[in-house]
């Protein structure tokens, strides 16, 4: 819930229901229909999250028990491409807790379609810039991680257009 410029947590029943706080120089208490369920230091901090674990639903508690070094080393295990793939999913987001979901995901494609079928779709993620929990998943549901990557020499260069409204550089200059 919101206070001030700060938001403090509230057991995850009670979201969406009224509530009450009460804000002395230190503390921050949130009542239910009189009954005090929940108790936060105030903060001063604009726009800080104060978040107690016992609040989120169970399985929001089991993803605070992972870190981003707990997700690359389960990653590395599997091998150099899933560990850079998840280095990128971690990296492509401001706070990499946001990206927790998408490295989980790529965990149970691991378990669905094991660690050496993981290891050559997140190969072809990378080798096409889509280090993404969704490409990772298409890739592996079509099958695409058993197919040979094009190599950078047979990789057909498009033809020159050629047309009398298209002009080169030095037009512009």
């Amino acid at each position: 819930m919101r206070v001030g410029e700060s938001y403090y947590s509230v057991p995850y029943a009670l979201v969406g229901q009224e509530l009450d706080a009460r804000l002395s120089a230190r503390t921050v208490e949130v009542f239910h229909r009189g009954e005090r369920v929940a108790a936060h230091p105030r903060s001063v901090v604009p726009g800080h999250d104060q978040t107690v674990a016992t609040h989120l639903p169970e399985g929001h508690q089991q993803q605070l028990a992972w870190t981003p070094q707990r997700l690359l080393d389960w990653a590395a295990q599997s091998g150099p491409h899933t560990h850079a793939l998840v280095q990128a999913i971690l990296d492509s987001r401001p706070f990499p807790q946001q990206a927790f979901n998408a490295c989980l995901g790529v965990m149970r494609l691991g378990q669905r379609f094991g660690a050496e079928r993981l290891e050559a779709a997140c190969r072809r993620a990378l080798h096409f810039g889509t280090p993404r929990y969704k490409s990772l998943e298409s890739i592996l549901k079509n099958g695409l991680d058993r197919q040979p990557l094009p190599s950078p020499d047979r990789t057909p260069t498009p033809p020159l257009l050629e047309h009398p409204n298209l002009r080169g550089a030095d037009y512009y200059h």
